[in-house]
């Protein structure tokens, strides 16, 4: 397949969205049960909640490219019985509600007792928004991610590792991301983001190499003989027909040598995973908020390329029948 930069950015940024979001509810919920001290709530949450849908908006905005006629955008949302895509934008616009309303509710201090546990623990509504927005912040990465795995015939694809990368990816990044952010709105919950980051990145890390065996293991289910139905041992294309590009040319292959994308696999391998590990462990030693400011933009270099290669390595059948130009 083609990658397109848009859908790229708008996987990306929006999954860094999320996992910020679960990193300022995961604090929220430590702290609640005093296992971690509770941050200002004005600078950290609220903080955070905006950088969160800064990212979401952002990510947002980069999908409308991908449309052809984007003042129809909102006819998408009509088929969400059956479309993972219509799902996903419904999905979306109701987790940046939540967000928001997340970051206004710490902003503003609006925090009435909805239900107080044993031992004076009080359920209030920021923490019952974070709930509702941990759980929609799920859905939005299984959505996200089966509009891809939903595609049978794309075998690189359809399998439930293309939701559990979408997840880890995007959380890992998140975590990143607010590992950075703590060191300047709250120092002491640093190591504390960074070690979920480190764990969320070396998962994920885990289960992308785990994508990349399984894919290199496909076997081809046709070929040429099978596609076109003549059994002869040797078949070469020498013209599809016309003489130059079509839509089946540019939108199904990304015109790339094998060596290239073995050159980008090794690229988001040490970007996305390897590189922000080491820049974590020792931003959170040293307390350095640029070194972990530095994670966050070479692990998002990393992803970017990593969901290029995603998007590249899906061979469409259709490319038995466009193997030469002219």
């Amino acid at each position: 397949m083609n990658p397109a930069w848009s859908v790229i950015l708008l996987t990306t940024l929006v999954g860094a969205g999320q996992g910020l979001f679960l990193a300022l509810f995961t604090v929220q919920v430590y702290a609640l049960f005093g296992l971690l001290p509770a941050p200002d709530a004005h600078l950290f949450y609220a903080h955070g909640s905006l950088a969160a849908l800064v990212l979401l908006v952002a990510g947002l905005i980069a999908s409308f490219f991908h449309l052809g006629r984007p003042e129809r955008a909102w006819r998408t949302a009509t088929m969400w019985r059956t479309s993972w895509l219509s799902r996903e934008v419904i999905v979306l616009p109701a987790f940046m509600g939540l967000v928001f309303g997340y970051g206004v509710a710490h902003l503003l201090d609006i925090a009435p007792a909805l239900v107080t546990l044993g031992k004076g623990i009080v359920i209030d509504a920021s923490f019952a928004l974070g709930v509702l927005g941990t759980l929609v912040a799920a859905a939005l990465f299984v959505c996200t991610a089966m509009i891809y795995a939903g595609v049978r015939f794309l075998r690189e694809w359809a399998t439930p590792l293309t939701v559990v990368n979408y997840t880890l990816l995007g959380a890992a990044s998140g975590f990143t991301l607010a590992a950075a952010f703590a060191s300047w709105a709250a120092p002491e919950l640093m190591r504390f983001l960074a070690g979920w980051a480190i764990a969320l990145t070396l998962l994920g890390a885990a289960a992308r190499i785990a994508s990349l065996v399984r894919n290199a293991r496909l076997k081809p289910m046709s070929n040429l003989q099978t596609a076109i139905g003549i059994k002869h041992p040797r078949i070469v294309q020498k013209s599809m027909g016309f003489m130059g590009g079509s839509f089946n040319t540019r939108e199904f292959f990304h015109g790339r040598s094998a060596g290239a994308l073995r050159g980008v696999k090794w690229v988001f391998l040490l970007l996305a995973f390897a590189l922000p590990v080491l820049l974590l462990a020792a931003g959170s030693w040293r307390a350095s908020p640029a070194v972990l400011a530095l994670a966050f933009a070479t692990q998002y270099v990393g992803l970017i390329a990593e969901r290029w290669f995603f998007f590249a390595q899906a061979n469409h059948p259709q490319n038995l029948y466009y193997q030469a130009v002219t």
